[in-house]
This record gives C-alpha cells, sequence and structure tokens, in this order.
C-alpha cells in the first residue's frame, strides 16, 4: 500500500489575475484613473503567472555577488546578477512600473501606476527597489533642468538596458540613491562626505556610503557636504566617453531580507557629481525623491499584506481540520477576516495618497497639503502593520507555512524594510509632528478628508473628534508622536472605508479599530461582523497548471531546483 499518498493539501495558487480584486479596482476608479483597468489587468495576469512565481523563487535562492576584480586584478566593481532578476527587471520597466509615469499625458498617472506597482509587487519585492527608485529620482533631477534634460527620457524609457557604458549611450537608464552614513543613519546632516568644486556644477566628492540602495545603478542621488553646506549632486557610474567613475563597492550587505536586491558599502574616490538643486539645500532636494520612494514603501507593504491575506484564504478554502474546512472554522475564520480587513484598508490608503500626488502635481495646494502630512502617517502605519501582518497570515498555514517552499517565510523577511527604509517608524512619526508645527494648513487638509465621511458612522465620528482634539494640543507631542500618528492613520482609512470600501469590510474596521476594546493580536473581529461576505474578498482561484519559465521550454526551470547557488550572469 502507498504510504506516501498526498491528500488534503492545497493546490499551488498560480496563472490567476492578481487584479482581481475590489478593492484595488474600486478605488481606481473612485481617484479618476479608472482608464487604466485594462493595463493593470495586464500587469495582474503576470504577476499571478506560475513562471513568475517561479522566477521570483529562484532569484532569491540566488542573490546577488559584488564582484570587485576580474581575474587580472584590475578594480571592476560589477554586481551579478541571476538572469531571471534581469527578466523579472525587464518585464517591470515594459510596464511602465518606473518612472514612465512621469511622461503620460494624463492627470491620474500616477495613481495608475501606483496601481500597478501594487500588482506586480505581489510577484517579487527585491527588485522594486531600483524600480522606485528610477521613478523616484524624476523630481529630485528636476531641480538641475539641464540634467533633465538629458537624463530624463532615458530614466522613463520602457526598454532594461543592464550594464556599465555611458548612460547617454543606452536605451533606459536606473536610478539609486545615495545618502546613509555609518555615523549619522537617518541623521543626514552629519555627512561627512565632502564635495570640492572642479567646474561649473561640476564637484569632486569623496566619502563612504554605508548604504546605498541598488548600487548597480546608472546614476545615483548623493548627498555630500559643499563650501556652501550639505547639497545633493546626480554621480554617475560611467562619466561621459566611457570611463569609469571612480565608485568603489566595497561590499555587498547580508541582509536579513530583500535578498534577491544589491544594496552595498560605497567608497566615492573623488567621484564625478553634477550639482542638482542649490548648493546647501540638498536635503530639501533629495526630499523630493524620499517623498516618492515613501509612497511606494507603504504601497509594496500593502501589496505584501495583500498577497499574505490571499494566501491563507486560498490555504483555509482547501484543507480540512477537525471536521471541517479551516476557513469554516470560526477562529480560523476571524482571524482571516481580520487580515483582510486590514490589506484592504491599506490598499485605499495607498491609492488615495497616489492621487493626491496626481492632483498636487497639477497645481492644487489643497491636496499638496494633505500629501504632506498623510503620506508620513500612511508610511508609518502601514509599514509598521505589515511584518505582524505577514506572521499572522504564515500561520495561518501552520508548519507548511514555515517551510520555505510555501514563500510565506520570504514574506516574512521582507515585511520589516519599508518601515525601516526611508525613514524608521519614529523618523516617520516625528515627520508628521514636523509637518503640523511648520505647516498648521496640513492639519486643516488631513481634517477636511477625513470629515468627508462626516455622519455616515457615529464610531467615525468619535474617532476623528478624538484625533481632532489631540493634534491641536499645545503641549509636546514628540513623546507620543507614534501614538498620534497611528490614530491619524486609522481614522483615515476608516473614512476611506466608508467613502469606498465594502460595508461589511468598513464595519468589520470601524469595530475593531475605531470602537470598543481591540486586543493585540488578529483574530478580534466582534460577533456581529459577518465573517463569511469578508473573506470572500480574498478568495482566489488558481488558474491552469503553471508554464515552464523563459529559456527552459515547456517544462521546469533552467538554473536551479533548489538552494544551491546557480551560476549567475556575468554583467556589470
Amino acid at each position: 500500500m502507498p504510504t506516501h499518498e498526498v491528500t488534503n493539501q492545497p493546490t499551488v495558487l498560480a496563472d490567476y489575475d492578481v487584479a482581481q480584486d475590489a478593492t484595488l479596482l474600486t478605488a481606481l476608479h473612485a481617484f479618476g484613473a479608472g482608464w487604466a483597468e485594462n493595463e493593470v489587468h495586464e500587469v495582474g495576469r503576470l504577476a499571478g503567472a506560475g513562471h513568475v512565481a517561479e522566477m521570483a523563487r529562484i532569484v532569491n535562492d540566488n542573490p546577488p555577488v559584488l564582484r570587485t576584480h576580474d581575474r587580472f586584478g584590475n578594480r571592476i566593481d560589477e554586481v551579478e546578477f541571476h538572469p531571471y532578476w534581469h527578466e523579472l527587471m525587464r518585464l517591470a520597466l515594459s510596464q511602465g512600473l518606473h518612472a514612465a509615469a512621469w511622461r503620460t499625458p494624463r492627470r491620474t498617472a500616477q495613481t495608475a501606476r501606483t496601481a500597478k506597482f501594487f500588482v506586480w509587487g505581489q510577484a517579487e519585492a527585491g527588485h522594486l527597489c531600483p524600480v522606485s527608485m528610477t521613478y523616484a529620482v524624476v523630481p529630485a533631477l528636476r531641480h538641475a533642468p539641464e540634467l533633465a534634460a538629458r537624463f530624463e527620457p532615458l530614466l522613463e524609457s520602457s526598454d532594461y538596458d543592464f550594464g556599465l557604458r555611458d548612460p547617454e549611450t543606452k536605451r533606459g537608464l536606473i536610478a539609486g540613491m545615495s545618502m546613509t552614513e555609518k555615523q549619522g543613519g537617518s541623521d543626514v546632516r552629519a555627512t561627512t562626505t565632502t564635495a570640492t568644486p572642479d567646474g561649473h556644477d561640476i564637484f569632486c566628492i569623496v566619502g563612504h556610503k554605508w548604504f546605498t540602495s541598488a548600487p548597480m545603478s546608472d546614476i545615483f542621488l548623493v548627498l555630500a557636504q559643499a563650501p556652501r553646506g550639505l547639497s545633493c549632486f546626480c554621480v554617475p557610474r560611467v562619466l561621459p566617453g566611457g570611463e569609469r567613475n571612480a565608485i568603489r563597492l566595497q561590499r555587498l550587505k547580508d541582509k536579513l531580507g530583500n535578498r534577491s536586491n544589491a544594496s552595498a558599502e560605497v567608497e566615492y574616490e573623488g567621484a564625478v557629481g553634477w550639482l542638482v538643486g542649490e548648493e546647501g539645500h540638498g536635503v530639501r532636494t533629495i526630499m523630493e525623491m524620499v517623498c516618492a520612494t515613501r509612497l511606494d514603501a507603504m504601497t509594496s507593504s500593502a501589496a505584501s499584506m495583500r498577497w499574505g491575506a490571499v494566501q491563507a484564504v486560498h490555504h483555509a478554502r482547501n484543507r480540512r481540520a477537525f471536521g471541517a474546512l479551516l476557513v469554516d472554522q470560526p477562529l480560523m475564520a476571524n482571524v482571516l477576516a481580520d487580515l483582510v480587513v486590514e490589506s484592504e484598508a491599506a490598499t485605499l490608503l495607498s491609492l488615495r495618497l497616489a492621487a493626491a500626488t496626481d492632483h498636487a502635481a497639477a497645481g492644487d495646494d489643497a491636496e499638496a497639503a494633505f500629501r504632506r502630512i498623510a503620506l508620513p502617517v500612511g508610511k508609518y502605519w502601514i509599514c509598521k502593520r505589515a511584518p505582524a501582518h505577514a506572521a499572522e497570515a504564515l500561520e495561518c498555514l501552520g508548519g507548511n507555512g514555515y517551510v520555505e517552499e510555501s514563500q510565506m517565510p520570504r514574506l516574512y523577511r521582507d515585511a520589516p524594510l519599508n518601515s525601516i527604509w526611508e525613514g524608521s517608524g519614529n523618523i516617520a512619526a516625528l515627520d508628521v509632528l514636523r509637518s503640523m508645527a511648520t505647516r498648521p494648513e496640513t492639519v486643516d487638509a488631513f481634517l477636511d478628508e477625513v470629515l468627508t465621511a462626516a455622519g455616515e458612522d457615529a464610531r467615525l465620528d468619535r474617532a476623528v473628534e478624538a484625533v481632532r482634539k489631540e493634534v491641536v494640543d499645545a503641549g509636546d507631542l514628540s513623546v507620543r508622536a507614534r501614538r498620534i500618528a497611528e490614530r491619524m492613520a486609522l481614522v483615515l482609512q476608516g473614512s476611506l472605508l466608508v467613502r469606498h470600501g465594502a460595508p461589511s469590510v468598513a464595519d468589520a474596521f470601524m469595530s475593531s479599530r475605531l470602537d470598543g476594546d481591540r486586543g493585540g493580536a488578529f483574530g478580534d473581529l466582534p460577533a456581529s461582523v459577518d465573517l463569511r461576505t469578508v473573506l470572500e474578498r480574498a478568495a482566489v482561484d488558481a488558474g491552469s497548471t503553471p508554464r515552464g519559465l523563459p529559456g527552459s521550454g515547456s517544462g521546469g526551470t533552467s538554473w536551479s531546483t533548489g538552494t544551491r547557488r546557480a551560476r549567475p550572469e556575468s554583467i556589470g
């Protein structure tokens, strides 16, 4: 008799449309980007494809490798990636998930791009870092019109053209950011890297950066101390004419998660840099980039929540325990529904802030003020909730979820990153207070937004009034910055759910987040919540058998079938 017949195991969730997400599509239309729905579905079908999931697994099993020298001893400073990394990058850029949104004439191009970024983020998170940097560099680079004219068309190109060459000879460019130093961390004003004038708007950059995002990029925005103070510079890896700039990659960081992506310590040994913006105003200039990457950080965390909730619900709909499907066990249903509620609130807030970005770019001062305060609020809360959400989603799969093959451990390892990236929790929360202190109109804009739903739900009305009293408190708020940011995030999410969410989800959110005594773990929805209706919003069915990978014929992979390192592609 066979002893290993497989029964009571769920099927692989593959070949489905990730964009079949009612909350996402509702927000897309509500915020004026319904014209992009077909494009979002195109990305969704790609993100849910079995062969893309397999590529994502393999690039995380085979992280990038730094090659500092060639076999003759020449310094080369190249990063080698698995070929599937390059394929994921090619797909992302071909779908316009990078800077392409800046060239789209539609008023709601950023909202559409964020929706696609959210969908594609459920395929693989690591390669989103250079995609996001390339998106975010454009508004900062526009502080140097001559540089923007040279590089923006290449940053917006849908062609992925990897390799170390003169940037102006390439079909497309990737951008990175280089700010953090050992002695400063988030305190960038402690920067010791120097920039010495060497011609008109040309500087010689000398110093060490402790954490540089996407070190294989073509150009970087770098902070350095110039004669007139901390300034922002555009530093290419290859100079015009083809000579390599004096940028040395010291080592790649061995990170908890985000394994497929390279992050490095970088030495600038007299590198050429071009001034971006006014000398002495580098923080203000580079904050244009940081704001855009903060939007992507929270969107990526929202995407991870959606992926985790869908995986957990799929498992529970297809596995039985104690005489019933897991999804029909009351306590498990409560946990799963709570995960879905958290996910949908995060999705709505991400799309709303993308819409504010669109309106602010069009000259809407009220939306710009709202974005100024709501972006750090949302970044703080959504990114802070993602790790707990990932842990609970993993637990829903039991021991299977703790095994690498499920990909839930990757979700769990990746989850804390966005809370640290572009300002940790304390930095984001304090930025909310800074906005209140320096731009009081942002508080008015925030209250105007949440009060749009006034009278729709008494629980929300009470919570908004409590927040209003707290934010106008004349005392020292810094010690309570996290609490203030959290309460602001919750009333903002509640207001959005009342206006744009499913009634069942909005009711569950009000009952558990804004009313009563909520516990510290997921699975604390009150008995009045319609769990089944909430769970249906994350019920996704797999399609056909996963297809083969690029270059592998109709069968399996051509590079790796396990955790042993596969041969990387030798491209710098």
